[in-house]
């Protein structure tokens, strides 16, 4: 692959088993160098150790991977006793040491199809000019055969951020959302940008594990709850009764104010989330997975079928105008005194 462009993948992790090793076997062959900066935030506080970092195997993983696979020494790790300031400095970190003509954000539970990663990366060499990448998301929930939608995945938040332009004078600025300028001070996604749209057109995607499994559920929810930006003071309580629970079907996405709902997946996996899921399942991990019989009852029953289409369908901006204005004109009925109500009716008919 000597013709692939040099992309230094940058992450930043926390608590990253069991994903870290197949995500880091996927991105290898396509990296010029891998960063990996481990370590949490304050409001990552109670899932973390008392120095600030992964209270499982995750920094282990990381030397472990360094030892054994990685032969060309594409693998980088920062790490520091304490908490970071924010998840901007984490990934400040890595950027800093970045020495690719591209960086490519990658979460921990992120994968991408091999040919999809292959198209992209012609695509930047064949198109110089592109500033920045985006990715429409799929959004998989207890397991690799359910996926969740919701209106604010629809509204927007499909369309992850991910790869940049690099080089000397470049600075990433903001993790949230990722934020890159050039050494002009200029947000490459004013360049030449591919969208999601136009990649999920092609069928590509970032398939994104991020509601997998038991444990990334609670220490997610528990992060969320605590991180003022987030405002999600309830997310504990969502993840007890909407993923554990499953007594919340028409809200099953994180960021519950919206409606979302779940649906069978078909469709193929990347190969190394199928190589996690195999070893998961024959318990070589003791990673505890969540049940699957009631989100199967739930997916079988027309009810469902029916109320989803029904919730899902209802996110359509005109529908939403037509009802607010509906709203309007049945206040201002209610208010109006008759007499004016009585003149507005009779201009009506004239």
């Amino acid at each position: 692959m000597s013709d692939l462009p040099r992309i230094s993948f940058g992450m930043i992790v926390l608590n990253g088993e069991p994903f870290l090793r197949y995500n880091l076997r996927a991105l290898y062959p396509f990296a010029h160098e891998i960063i990996v900066v481990e370590g949490a935030v304050p409001a990552a506080r109670h899932i973390a150790s008392a120095d600030g970092h992964s209270r499982d195997s995750t920094l282990q993983a990381l030397r472990d991977f360094q030892a054994s696979e990685d032969p060309q020494g594409k693998l980088r790790i920062i790490t520091r006793d304490g908490f970071w300031s924010e998840k901007d400095a984490m990934s400040q970190a890595y950027a800093a040491q970045a020495t690719g003509d591209y960086l490519w954000q990658v979460d921990v539970d992120e994968f991408y199809q091999p040919a999809d990663m292959r198209a992209v990366c012609a695509l930047l060499r064949d198109e110089p000019a592109i500033g920045a990448v985006s990715f429409n998301t799929l959004t998989f929930w207890g397991a690799p055969q359910y996926r969740v939608d919701s209106w604010y995945k629809r509204r927007g938040a499909k369309e992850y951020h991910r790869l940049f332009k690099w080089g000397a004078g470049y600075q990433y600025t903001t993790h949230r959302p990722p934020t890159v300028l050039d050494a002009q001070g200029r947000d490459l996604r004013a360049r030449p940008w591919i969208r999601g749209d136009k990649l999920a057109a092609r069928g590509i995607f970032l398939y994104h594990y991020s509601l997998l499994l038991p444990r990334q559920v609670r220490e997610k929810c528990d992060y969320y709850s605590r991180a003022d930006w987030a405002k999600r003071a309830d997310a504990r309580r969502w993840a007890e009764e909407a993923w554990f629970g499953l007594r919340r079907p028409y809200h099953a996405h994180n960021v519950a104010d919206y409606p979302g709902c779940l649906y069978r997946y078909t469709g193929k996996h990347p190969p190394q989330m199928q190589a996690m899921w195999r070893d998961l399942c024959a318990d070589e991990s003791g990673e505890e997975l969540r049940r699957a019989d009631d989100i199967e009852a739930l997916l079988s029953s027309r009810t469902y079928q029916l109320g989803r289409a029904l919730v899902m369908r209802a996110d359509r901006p005109a529908l939403w105008r037509r009802t607010g204005w509906m709203r309007l004109t049945g206040w201002l009925a209610r208010r109006l005194p008759d007499a004016v109500k009585r003149r507005l009716r009779r201009a009506t008919h004239h």
